[in-house]
């Protein structure tokens, strides 16, 4: 019984899961940019499999959220949009990652 209660004061991981990276795209997004990675919407486009418009909507939502920043340029005369996570997103999707880590771990104490 005391565990129970020890477990009731404690909040499940779960609660501490990040709602920006319920996507698999929003996800993966940020993991694939990582710490000091700046990557253009074409290479990102490549790397996650996504369509132009679904990845657009995946890093406006990041973006809004503080998660990424954009830069638009242009080589020659072709339009670039560059990518890149921010401080705010890196310590963010670190927390996520940490609580599924922890969901997972509970899981595996439960079965074995």
């Amino acid at each position: 019984m005391a565990d129970r209660q020890e477990s009731a004061s404690r909040a499940h991981p779960r609660t501490r899961l990040d709602d920006n990276f319920s996507t698999g795209l929003r996800f993966s997004l940020m993991a694939s940019l990582g710490e000091q990675v700046e990557l253009d919407f074409a290479t990102l486009a490549d790397i996650l499999q996504a369509n132009d418009s679904a990845l657009s909507k995946a890093i406006s939502h990041l973006n809004d959220a503080g998660y990424v920043a954009v830069t638009k340029g242009r080589i020659g005369s072709r339009p670039r949009t560059w990518v890149r996570s921010t401080a705010a997103g890196i310590d963010a999707f670190a927390g996520h990652l940490s609580a599924l880590r922890e969901i997972v771990e509970i899981g595996e104490q439960r079965s074995s």
